[in-house]
């Protein structure tokens, strides 16, 4: 009651292929599968970017402690 049925997604699918045909589905399989391919390069691309390239940007506070008592 109210859940989805392995036969309601067997009868979907079933419809989805007859209304647009195997080699519809094919290209639009493969143009997702570009779509993702060239966005998780696009991430990769930026969090090279983002990475400082030395560490002395990086300041160590152990170095500059003030011991004033």
């Amino acid at each position: 009651m109210g859940g989805i049925g392995i036969w309601q997604l067997i009868i979907v699918l079933v419809i989805v292929l007859l209304l647009f045909g195997t080699k519809r589905l094919r290209n639009l399989g493969g143009d997702l599968g570009g779509a993702i391919k060239g966005f998780k390069g696009a991430i990769k691309e930026g969090e090279t970017k983002d990475e400082p390239k030395n560490d002395k940007s990086v300041i160590d506070d152990s170095s500059q402690t003030n011991d004033k008592k």
